[in-house]
């Protein structure tokens, strides 16, 4: 695998584009993002499993549904969830717009918005633009770019990577883009996430390594415990690097070495945009990966890990460097996870070094100031030993700071 450069533009066939639409009222700043493929592709796409679904995730369920796309169309600034008929129709319509400007059917596109909830979406801008929307299109860098910028709110960092593998001969490229910073929690983390590949792969085993891929990365995920109501994550794939088509997938009984190569590659796309979302967390200043090893299942793994890095009071320490470990324990204790805490052992890691902290559920002579050190790194690991099988598991978080609050006290103004 090597990673490239070009993020959804690097895929043969694509094309992305983002311009400034005035829904972001007073910010100097793109809004309007589109990516576009010339070719039909296979497609699925994994969506937010609140009950209260933006107008956005509603049509995109409706359109994906045969899983063939063209084209995706997102704002930001504006969530369009939580507006009733009005919301329903401006989500249509923008899938009509888009349409009508790419001669395509509205249910080959793919909408998406982020912003704040309950305000009407603006249509009008969007429809007043939508041409210089589709004049924006290019086929390089620059135009990854520029749809990358429109679909982030909150975000301090840009999230985006390009990767080429080879299938049967043939390069095969996967490149991505995703925004997400705060509301982030599984399942699946608050965030837009839009892939791209020239893998030709049936739209059954395309979905199938979207799934694997979503759990073992975005579903591992939180910043603040707040599931969103716009969350999606996209993938298309148009076929054209030309390899023999992907069909094999878990549970198939096929075996299928393409399948095996491609997810591969999908699932570290999505882990490494999994801790650039965490590492920029609403007010972080600590990417934190907790990892459970010596598990009985993979399940428990993730319940245990999942509950301490969602805890406040873990988030907190990590924020405070203090080597706090018994918060950490009480995070597993109402995991609802079954486990033997006189078994289990707790350390911290980061580029300083390795420090343990707990030994059979009981404090070990350490040294304080050596634990701050570690902890005082802009990456740290949590890591958690129970002594009882071989599963191994890692969850992303980030620290919990005053600029949370700050950020988010004053969001709407």
């Amino acid at each position: 695998m090597k990673t490239i450069t070009g993020g959804v533009c690097a895929p043969k066939g694509f094309m992305a584009g983002g311009i400034r639409c005035g829904i972001k009222q007073g910010l100097q700043k793109n809004d309007l993002a589109l990516i576009y493929s010339k070719e039909f592709c296979s497609a699925a796409a994994v969506f937010t499993e609140n009950k209260v679904k933006a107008a956005s995730v509603l049509v995109s369920q409706e359109n994906i549904a045969n899983g063939k796309l063209r084209a995706v169309i997102a704002n930001s600034g504006n969530a369009n969830a939580c507006t009733g008929k009005h919301g329903m129709d401006a989500a249509r319509r923008m899938a009509h717009l888009i349409a009508d400007e790419l001669s395509i059917a509205p249910s080959e596109a793919v909408v998406a918005s982020t912003g704040v909830i309950g305000v009407p979406l603006p249509i009008e801008a969007i429809e007043k633009n939508i041409s210089a929307l589709k004049a924006s299109l290019r086929s390089d860098e620059a135009g990854h770019t520029a749809a990358l910028e429109a679909i982030m709110t909150t975000d301090t960092r840009k999230k985006d990577i390009a990767v080429e593998v080879e299938i049967d001969g043939k390069i095969v490229r996967i490149g991505a883009m995703a925004k997400g910073s705060g509301m982030i929690h599984p399942n699946m983390a608050t965030m837009l996430c839009f892939i791209t590949t020239d893998a030709a792969i049936t739209p059954s085993a395309l979905d199938c390594a979207l799934r694997y891929a979503v759990n073992h990365s975005f579903n591992r995920l939180t910043v603040d415990g707040d599931t969103s109501t716009n969350d999606m994550a996209v993938i298309m794939a148009n076929g054209e690097a030309e390899n023999n088509p992907v069909i094999g997938y878990q549970g198939s009984g096929i075996k299928n070495r393409g399948y095996e190569i491609f997810c591969r590659a999908l699932e570290h796309v999505c882990v490494e945009l999994t801790r650039m979302m965490a590492r920029d967390g609403e007010g972080a200043t600590k990417l934190i990966t907790v990892t459970v090893s010596g598990a009985q299942s993979e399940e428990k793994a993730v319940l245990l890990a999942k509950s301490a890095a969602s805890s406040s009071l873990v988030k907190t320490a990590c924020f405070g460097a203090d080597a706090n470990w018994g918060r950490v324990l009480c995070a597993m204790g109402y995991s609802g996870a079954d486990f033997d805490p006189s078994k289990v052992s707790v350390g911290f890691r980061s580029s300083a070094g390795e420090i343990q902290v707990c030994s059979e559920g009981q404090t070990v002579n350490f040294s304080e100031e050596r634990a701050k050190e570690i902890l005082s790194r802009e990456e740290i690991e949590i890591l958690i030993g129970l002594s009882e099988g071989n599963y191994k598991v890692s969850v992303w978080s980030c620290d919990l700071s005053y600029d949370y609050i700050k950020i988010n006290g004053d969001y709407r103004s």
